[in-house]
């Protein structure tokens, strides 16, 4: 598989990649039947080099479930890796407060990338009830990129797309989350871990489509403003 050697800027989330991973976002095709609660399943890398964004995803998934509220709520699912070969998942929740116990007893530690493993297993979670979103955090990608990709091919097959946020100036990691990005119909976004409030704004995003669809998300890029409103321009402009 050819390799994708755009530059990676010297700053993660330029107001330029926002823009792009929004419009993106909303340009997607959201197919979950009218009346039913989304589901998201949201990954994290675990390792060692994680521990401080692992803390701020803490705070952050609460203004997820709280922005999907009034939109018929939303189930998610944590899965993470760390260590030597140890992947876990919790099981799905509702709520900000049944989540946030699974999520404070969780200790980074040292180890290898499973981003394989991690697509491996939301394609076959996919593949037994309906998700409408995935979401990975991760600031690195240690495996063989085409193995990465041919998993992230099972999630396309089942019309799942996988928004994929990067954390830090690695080229290679941020190449594989493009590729996994475009295979699924999804998107790439770096993010800088000193601005948390980016990341938060564009979590709650990825939540609220996987809530309500493009419309609900239209609707809360009015209501805040900011980066999200970033994809106002093309919603209004019919090409979401």
């Amino acid at each position: 598989m050819a390799r994708d050697d755009r530059p990676v800027a010297k700053r993660g989330g330029t107001e330029a990649e926002v823009a792009a991973f929004l419009n993106k976002l909303a340009a997607t095709p959201n197919a979950r039947p009218a009346g039913q609660r989304g589901r998201l399943l949201f990954g994290m890398d675990a390792t060692a080099s994680r521990g401080p964004t692992w803390d701020t995803a803490c705070q952050i998934q609460g203004d997820m479930f709280a922005e999907t509220a009034a939109l018929g709520g939303l189930d998610v699912q944590l899965a993470f890796y760390r260590g030597h070969g140890d992947f876990r998942a919790t099981p799905w929740v509702s709520s900000s407060a049944d989540l946030i116990p699974y999520m404070t007893r969780v200790r980074c530690l040292g180890g290898h990338t499973q981003i394989q493993r991690f697509l491996n297993y939301a394609a076959k979670t996919a593949g037994e009830r309906k998700v409408d979103a995935v979401v990975f955090v991760g600031d690195a990608l240690e495996e063989a990129i085409d193995d990465v990709c041919h998993a992230a091919g099972q999630l396309a097959v089942r019309g799942v797309p996988c928004f994929m946020f990067h954390e830090g100036m690695d080229q290679a990691a941020a190449n594989g989350f493009r590729q996994v990005a475009e295979i699924t119909k999804g998107a790439f976004c770096r993010f800088d871990s000193s601005s948390p409030g980016q990341l938060k704004a564009l979590l709650s995003a990825v939540a609220v489509y996987a809530a309500g669809g493009r419309k609900a998300l239209a609707d809360f890029s009015a209501k805040r403003g900011g980066d999200v409103k970033l994809l106002a321009h093309q919603l209004q402009a019919g090409k979401g």
